[in-house]
């Protein structure tokens, strides 16, 4: 069966912090944010000025929240066209707050995309007589797209011009897709078809447009007649049913 895994293209970390023993910063996979955004990606076309998107606090307690942009290296320090606002306000229980995403004038490449990433941070607030309590900070990044209005094609126009193939990397045989689209591909799942076999990806990183992607093949031998069978994400977080395309072996 053809399933999908849950927010696939959401990242989320976070920062610990408590009075007594400063501050530590790690990965938290399996934590949840209390608070929510009302879109899980970013679309922004390049003849508007901004984007806006709603942030809820469904939780019983209040938090500060941080918001801003960034680029996939996850600094402070690249610059980048865009502006969230408000960058920091409080939000209070069962309420929510609209961000504003404006763009800056840039010289972003305009036959293709380019991808940023919007990020929320919340902080729960201490309260009183909770000095030495542990608090965790969780942020959820959420890719947001440049797309320039030069681009006249849609993106699922464009899937099926993904091409499929068997590649020898560095003496091992990998399951190679060439995107000569100005579009991302973000995968949802990936399904590998041989010798009456079929094994799902483990990991299946996103394609960028008009490069190549590869992914391991885990464990499945090539042969002739090979299938991939893959959906991937909609610019409203929704999943395309499955395509089925051919992957060609390299001679």
């Amino acid at each position: 069966m053809f399933g999908f895994n849950k927010y696939p293209d959401r990242v989320r970390c976070g920062i610990f912090s408590c009075a007594l023993f400063g501050v530590l910063t790690t990965w938290v996979a399996d934590s949840h944010a209390a608070l929510t955004i009302s879109s899980t990606r970013v679309v922004f076309d390049s003849d508007k000025r901004n984007v806006s998107l709603n942030i809820s606090n469904p939780s019983n307690k209040p938090f500060a929240v941080q918001t801003w942009v960034n680029t996939a290296a996850d600094d402070q320090t690249t610059a980048v066209p865009f502006i969230a606002s408000p960058p920091l306000f409080r939000l209070n229980a069962n309420k929510e707050q609209q961000v504003q995403i404006n763009g800056l004038p840039n010289t972003l490449p305009k036959d293709r995309e380019s991808l940023f990433y919007f990020n929320v941070q919340e902080l729960p607030q201490l309260e009183a007589g909770d000095a030495n309590q542990l608090n965790i900070a969780l942020r959820t990044r959420i890719k947001l797209f440049y797309r320039p209005v030069e681009i006249k094609s849609k993106p699922l126009d464009r899937l099926q011009d993904l091409r499929w193939s068997i590649q020898h990397i560095d003496g091992k045989p990998r399951l190679q897709v060439s995107n000569p689209s100005p579009f991302h591909v973000s995968f949802v799942r990936i399904e590998l078809r041989a010798n009456g076999k079929t094994i799902t990806l483990k990991e299946t990183p996103m394609a960028a447009p008009m490069a190549t992607q590869d992914f391991e093949l885990d464990g499945l031998k090539p042969a002739p007649g090979m299938q991939v069978n893959f959906s991937v994400i909609t610019d409203y977080g929704g999943y395309t049913p499955p395509m089925t395309l051919p992957v060609g072996l390299d001679p």
